[in-house]
């Protein structure tokens, strides 16, 4: 059986990253859309993984750009949250 992460938990726990960004560098953050070559990749791995044809090792790059890609997000939410509220 699978333990799914505590989503609170984690909003608590970057909640803090924030005091780092000044106001200029949390909108360069919102502004992010990441690296050309590594969307391109991305796209790549999810046709592959669309026709079920990633390797083992495709998988696991795939899945960490998808993880990557919700930390920036969220990262990117709480900026526009907090230029919203300054």
């Amino acid at each position: 059986m699978s333990i799914s992460m505590d989503m609170s938990a984690f909003e608590r726990g970057t909640d803090a990253v924030l005091q780092f960004f000044t106001v200029e560098q949390a909108r360069a953050l919102v502004e992010y859309q990441g690296d050309e070559a590594i969307r391109e990749r991305i796209e790549q791995l999810a046709e592959k993984c669309t026709e079920g044809e990633l390797t083992e090792v495709e998988r696991a790059e795939y899945e960490g750009y998808i993880q990557a890609n919700d930390f920036i997000a969220t990262l990117q939410a709480k900026a526009r949250k907090m230029l919203a509220e300054r």
